[in-house]
C-alpha cells in the first residue's frame, strides 16, 4: 500500500483547462497546483478570444457610430464645430475606433497580466518577504483573471438580448457602480466607481488565495488580500485623478 506522499507525487497535475474550472469551483487546491507547476498562457488567450467576440458582436449589432456620437455629445469643443466638421471628425473616428478596440483586447490582457505580475512580485518579495518567482506570480495573475472571461461571455449574451440602442460598451454587464450613474455625472466619479466592480472584487479574492497558496508560510490570505486591496486603492485614485486632470 503506497503512502499518501507517494500517491500525491504520482497524481498528475491538472491541465490548463481543468485549472480554469478549478479556480471557480475549488480555488484553494487549484492554486496550490498552479504554485507547484506554474502555467499562464491558456487563460490569457481565452480572455483575448472572448473579448474579441464581444468587440466583433458589438460592431455588428450596435455599430461604432452610436458609441462615437455619444462620446462626442459630451464634448463641448466638438459641439462648437460646424456640422460639416463634426461629421468629418466622426468619419475619422469610425476608421480608428474599431482598430483601437481590437488592438486593446488582443494586447491588453497580456500587458495587464505582465504588469500586475511584476507589481505583485515586487510587493510580495520586497515588502512581505514571500520569495515568489515572477513566473509563479504571472500564473497566479493569469488564473485570477478567469472571472473576466465569464464577464465577457455574459457581455456577449447581453449584446444579443438587449436593444442595441441602449447598449453601453463601457458598462456592458453593469457589474460596477459607475453603470448606475447618469451620463452627465462627473467623469472622475465614473472612473472611480468603475473600480467598484463585482468581477474585480472576485478577481481580487482569487489573487489573494493564489498568492497565499504560493507562499503559505510567509503570506496568509488576509495579508495577501490587504496588499492587493492597497493596489486597488492606488489604482482607483490614479484613474480618478488623471480623469479629473484631463477632463
Amino acid at each position: 500500500m503506497s503512502s499518501p506522499a507517494v500517491a500525491s507525487a504520482e497524481t498528475p497535475e491538472p491541465n490548463s483547462f481543468s485549472r480554469i474550472f478549478g479556480v471557480l469551483f475549488s480555488p484553494k487546491e487549484t492554486f496550490q497546483s498552479i504554485a507547484r507547476r506554474p502555467t499562464w498562457i491558456v487563460p490569457i488567450i481565452l480572455l483575448c478570444i472572448v473579448q474579441l467576440v464581444v468587440v466583433g458582436v458589438y460592431g455588428r449589432r450596435v455599430g461604432w457610430r452610436s458609441m462615437i456620437e455619444k462620446q462626442m455629445a459630451s464634448n463641448s469643443r466638438f459641439q462648437e464645430l460646424p456640422a460639416s466638421q463634426q461629421e468629418q471628425n466622426i468619419e475619422v473616428a469610425l476608421k480608428i475606433a474599431p482598430a483601437i478596440a481590437y488592438a486593446e483586447v488582443i494586447i491588453g490582457p497580456f500587458l495587464a497580466a505582465a504588469l500586475f505580475a511584476g507589481i505583485f512580485w515586487l510587493i510580495f518579495n520586497m515588502a512581505a518577504g514571500a520569495k515568489i518567482n515572477y513566473r509563479t506570480c504571472l500564473a497566479v495573475v493569469a488564473y485570477g483573471l478567469v472571472p473576466g472571461i465569464l464577464g465577457s461571455l455574459l457581455g456577449v449574451v447581453i449584446l444579443f438580448l438587449k436593444d442595441p440602442s441602449t447598449v453601453d460598451l463601457q458598462h456592458l454587464v453593469a457589474s460596477n457602480a459607475g453603470a448606475f450613474l447618469s451620463s452627465d455625472s462627473s467623469k472622475w466619479l465614473l472612473a472611480l466607481l468603475r473600480f467598484v466592480d463585482l468581477f474585480l472584487f472576485w478577481e481580487m479574492i482569487l489573487l489573494a488565495m493564489g498568492f497565499s497558496a504560493a507562499a503559505p508560510k510567509k503570506l496568509s490570505f488576509a495579508s495577501a488580500f490587504a496588499w492587493i486591496l492597497g493596489v486597488w486603492v492606488v489604482g482607483a485614485a490614479i484613474s480618478a485623478g488623471l480623469t479629473a486632470a484631463l477632463s
